[in-house]
């Protein structure tokens, strides 16, 4: 008996994947993808609204800070006020007691806009720290709505 190769003497086999294969694998990576893709992209803009809260918190706290050792601000002043020196205060007292946050990406919220400081406030009786949101605009629902501390 005679055994007959398909494939010549010389030849290798190579290993690999066949089209069939690699189109299959394709599939799959889609369909996981379409079903938890939109989960994943709207768990990004409530952890983003977290950090916006947390952050208008703290913003709110350092304006405390800032009303202990000089008084409530002016009405109208911007929330600048807790990086820059107010015009009002003498250089030597900023320089013991400010500025009131590290750096001046501190005064902006999760979506690149500064927060606004409001005073007097209207959901609080001195002031509010408020983020208006992926949109950036007044109002809102969902991403969108305004974040007011404290």
């Amino acid at each position: 008996m005679k055994i007959t190769r398909s494939r010549r003497a010389g030849s290798r086999v190579r290993p690999g994947f066949t089209i069939i294969e690699v189109i299959v694998i394709v599939v799959i990576l889609g369909v996981i993808a379409a079903v938890i893709g939109p989960r994943l992209i709207g768990r990004i803009g409530q952890s983003k609204q977290a950090v916006a809260k947390a952050n208008a918190s703290a913003l709110a706290t350092q304006i405390k800070l800032f009303a202990a050792d000089f008084g409530m601000p002016e009405p109208g002043a911007g929330i600048t006020i807790l990086w820059e020196k107010p015009g009002a205060i003498d250089e030597t007292a900023w320089r013991g007691k400010g500025p009131y946050v590290n750096n001046p990406q501190e005064l902006l919220d999760p979506w690149g806009n500064a927060f606004e400081l409001r005073i007097p406030g209207e959901k609080n009786v001195d002031f509010d720290v408020i983020s208006y949101g992926a949109d950036g605009q007044p109002g809102g629902e969902g991403e969108n709505a305004d974040i007011i501390a404290p």
